[in-house]
């Protein structure tokens, strides 16, 4: 039942069609004198570490605009704007053009009739304490909270906002964490390794998997869409928080960038220099591997795909693989795009031996078993 207090926020709009309305003006400040004298509680602020421990259980919420959320959040968020982004952006040139005093008339202006829309969304996720943030942790996710604990809800705000996350984020992986890479030729089955090596225990991150994408020309083509890279890098922290420092944490051999997507610059830097374990497998295997992998795919997406790295498949091979692609033999294509992706894995392989520890040359039915040796596997201080 929502308090009476709050039946105020029905709000009958008056006639008049102005920006600013008194009317408006003196019932917000009304109710606004109303709810001071329920009494008032603090807003309860904790620092990243207490915050993300506060509410791990609680549902999580993002007062910030829609494009600011899509751009990058907490992940488990949801989105809960206390503006639009048109409304934020409004709110913003005031502030700029004529100072925070008719800001703040402005905001509340547009935050009274939604009072308690605010109220009657928040009570259907069925908790009495809500988790929440903003930009900065000022005065976005203050004023939600304060609203919130006058309905007598529970607030737990993050101190410093998702500013403070970022920087967490970006700081975190300037740490020396204990990362060893899979790394072998295009085709190899390395991301399979690494799941059937989870199923056996070991600690790995997907990053593929959180980037939605195979990290080429092709597997974009069987992308359903990439988170943008600022959220990409969220989800990354997110996972390795929560490993085990004093175990090794598997990744695959990637490229700086991920499709659409980039690694956090201290992580891809890290990963440059960390342990690398090198599994080899025959062309001729890899080719009937990858044939099954992107024969889904139509003929159109895998020409366009060849037409990608043209330039350094080079024209005649190209031209080759396309003509093979029209006439259905996708053996023939994938034997002449490996040589391209072959070549420069061989270069990079080259590059980072001092960092190889492993290296195993194996037919690709011994993976699993190869999985469980790695899962129980260390690599040299």
């Amino acid at each position: 039942m929502v308090p009476d207090v709050l039946l105020e926020l029905k709000y009958n709009q008056p006639s008049c069609q102005s920006s600013f309305c008194h009317h408006t003006v003196i019932r917000i400040n009304n109710l606004i004198t109303t709810f001071d004298s329920l009494g008032s509680k603090n807003v309860k602020k904790y620092h990243l570490t207490e915050f993300i421990r506060e509410a791990q259980e609680l549902p999580l919420l993002d007062v910030r605009s829609p494009a600011e959320f899509e751009t990058g959040h907490l992940p488990g968020a949801i989105s809960f704007p206390l503006f639009s982004n048109e409304e934020r952006a409004e709110i913003g040139t005031l502030y700029k053009q004529e100072g925070k005093p008719e800001a703040i008339k402005r905001g509340l202006d547009i935050i009274g009739p939604k009072m308690r829309q605010f109220i009657e969304k928040a009570a259907a996720l069925e908790s009495t304490q809500l988790a929440l943030y903003c930009w900065r942790g000022g005065m976005r996710s203050e004023s939600m909270a304060w609203l919130f604990e006058r309905y007598g809800l529970e607030t737990v705000v993050l101190e410093g906002g998702y500013k403070t996350y970022r920087r967490a984020v970006l700081q975190f992986f300037d740490q020396k964490l204990p990362i060893v890479v899979l790394t072998g030729y295009t085709g190899s089955q390395k991301t399979r390794l690494l799941h059937l090596m989870r199923e056996e225990g070991a600690q790995v991150i997907d990053l593929e998997g959180l980037a939605n994408h195979q990290g080429s020309s092709f597997g974009n083509r069987k992308s359903s869409g990439q988170p943008p890279t600022e959220h990409f890098q969220n989800l990354v922290y997110e996972a390795f928080i929560g490993m085990d420092f004093n175990r090794p944490i598997w990744i695959e051999d990637e490229s700086k960038h991920i499709g659409q997507v980039s690694l956090p610059d201290a992580l891809y830097d890290q990963k440059s220099n960390c342990p690398h374990v090198f599994v080899e497998i025959e062309s001729a295997e890899r080719v009937d591997f990858l044939v099954q992998d992107y024969g889904e795919l139509s003929a159109a997406q895998l020409i366009a795909a060849t037409h990608s790295i043209q330039p350094k498949l080079g024209n005649d091979k190209a031209t080759k693989a396309i003509t093979a692609i029209e006439s259905g033999d996708l053996k023939t294509a994938a034997s002449l795009i490996l040589t391209y992706y072959d070549s420069r894995y061989r270069k990079s392989i080259q590059r980072k031996s001092k960092l190889i520890q492993k290296h195993y040359q194996i037919p690709m039915a011994e993976i699993p078993n190869l999985a469980q040796e790695l899962a129980r596997w260390h690599p040299k201080s």
